[in-house]
């Protein structure tokens, strides 16, 4: 067992969002609940952090001009909304499997089913929910378009500290900024739109 599991667990609380309109199909679904998300909450409470979960309903939506709205989001918790795809004016064609970003003062992490996986390759393939929460956690979420070059890098970072948790249950660098990050979003800090992409 880590170390860090050894102590209290740091509760992370997470609303999960399934996207009322999507069209997911029966594997995708199967996919998602029995392997990635278990593995998710696995990982992180080996490191030491515990999903505190809430459930709702919600749906993403759009404007006139192609701006996705969403509904059913909270404030003072990661939402996870789980959809098919990322809305077209933020993927721009790139198939992403994820998108972690402050929405109009909302902190969410988007997960495509249609393009998310679990662990595949330490290092290079990571399960998709691990590394968009990482980006939270790791308070990516805060930075303003970052250049081409340090978003190679943070992106390097968030799967290596991704596989650390994975295989070795090393979560003490986490924990130390998830800390930090918890407590920014509880004062409510940095309302404007920013987004990290996996």
């Amino acid at each position: 067992m880590a170390a860090g599991a050894a102590q209290s667990p740091l509760i992370v609380p997470v609303r999960r969002v399934m996207n009322g309109w999507a069209k997911f199909t029966p594997e995708q679904l199967r996919r998602f609940h029995s392997g990635i998300w278990p593995e998710t909450v696995r990982d992180f409470g080996r490191g030491g952090m515990k999903l505190e979960r809430s459930e709702g309903a919600g749906e993403i939506g759009r404007s006139p001009g192609d701006r996705p709205i969403f509904t059913g989001l909270e404030r003072g918790v990661i939402n996870v909304v789980v959809t098919d795809n990322i809305p077209m004016s933020w993927d721009n064609g790139r198939g992403l499997a994820g998108v972690t970003t402050i929405h109009e003062g909302y902190h969410l992490c988007l997960i495509a089913l249609s393009h998310a996986h679990g662990h595949q390759i330490p290092f290079l393939s990571i399960n998709t929910c691990v590394h968009e929460l990482l980006h939270a956690l790791l308070q990516d979420i805060f930075e303003s378009r970052p250049t081409r070059f340090k978003a190679g890098r943070r992106e390097f970072e968030i799967d290596w500290h991704a596989t650390r948790l994975w295989l070795f249950h090393d979560g003490a660098a986490i924990r130390e900024s998830a800390r930090i990050y918890l407590s920014r979003l509880r004062s409510g800090e940095a309302r404007r739109e920013r987004m990290s992409t996996r």
